[in-house]
């Protein structure tokens, strides 16, 4: 009996150790590219890296940008947000032609991590709570981190933009569509959630990501959300399990089988909570016929709900 005890506190102080160190590794140790020299966005494409945060030094990110050579202030920025690969510099390349086209400033941040196949929470769902579960504080959410990266760049370039649009794709299809919900003053003019995996329903019954449970979101916050612009935009031929990485847990299928019927039921639901509370609603619902999971194909049409 001595002998058990003894060995179950020991595993005990070892996955505690584990836990702890890491906690260290994930939260509290400086991580990311070293920052780079603060400067003017170049035409054509380019990069640079910034603090994430406003308040600490423990964390940088990486930020791509195309700025087609038409650009002048006061003309349109879109923040283009990568899927669960991190993948930003592909992103951005899918928006070039686009850019050129329209006059866009691309902003494609790059929320790199090692563990991005396994931790999801620090960046799909916004980095509002650790990968423990406990709660980040605001300034930490990757949301305020979007905020902050528009703020270098007006400062640095002496822009008078006062708003921003925003794109993602799958995992940034989720960013995106969570961060409207989550971050209601973030100062976004339109949103457009592509093909998202799963939706943060608006259920505080169903805790966070997939309702708004846990979360300090209240009914006043929602009321701005739904009133903002937010486009939930899907293709037709998402409408199978084996397209990308689709969670198939059992609160995630509660949403819809794919990510077709999980995108429109998402609408439905947050569209008669706005109709029954007397709220005004301004999202909108768009299907791209014959596209499936394919995020340059999506921007290819999402770039209509701009204008």
């Amino acid at each position: 009996m001595k002998t058990l005890k003894r060995i179950t506190l020991h595993i005990v102080g070892i996955v505690a150790c584990l836990i702890l160190v890491a906690y260290v590794y994930l939260y509290q140790l400086p991580k990311g590219p070293k920052i780079t020299e603060v400067g003017s966005i170049a035409t054509g494409i380019s990069s640079f890296v910034m603090g994430a945060y406003k308040n600490s030094e423990r964390k940088s990110i990486k930020v791509w940008t195309n700025k087609p050579e038409g650009w002048v202030d006061g003309d349109r920025i879109l923040f283009v947000m990568h899927g669960a690969g991190r993948n930003a510099d592909d992103y951005l390349q899918a928006w070039v032609d686009i850019a050129a086209q329209k006059n866009i400033l691309i902003v494609a941040p790059e929320f790199e991590s090692p563990f991005s196949r396994i931790i999801t929470n620090d960046y799909a769902e916004g980095n509002l709570f650790t990968f423990f579960g406990v709660r980040n504080p605001i300034e930490e959410w990757a949301f305020t981190v979007v905020e902050n990266i528009f703020d270098h760049i007006v400062g640095n370039n002496n822009l008078s933009n006062s708003s921003y649009d925003i794109f993602g794709h799958s995992a940034g299809g989720q960013f995106v569509h969570r961060m409207v919900l989550m971050k209601p003053e973030a100062r976004i003019e339109t949103a457009i959630a592509a093909n998202s995996g799963t939706y943060m329903f608006v259920n505080p019954e169903v805790n966070f990501p997939y309702g708004m449970g846990g979360t300090p979101l209240n009914v006043s916050g929602l009321r701005n959300s739904l009133q903002k612009k937010l486009v939930i935009l899907l293709g037709e031929q998402d409408n199978t399990i084996d397209q990308g990485i689709l969670d198939q847990s059992e609160v995630a299928m509660d949403q819809g089988a794919h990510r077709l019927a999980r995108g429109s039921n998402f609408y439905s639901s947050s569209e008669r909570y706005a109709r029954e509370h007397n709220i005004e609603f301004n999202w909108k619902i768009g299907t791209v016929q014959n596209v499936g999971h394919d995020y340059i194909k999506m921007s290819d049409n999402a770039v209509a709900y701009l204008y």
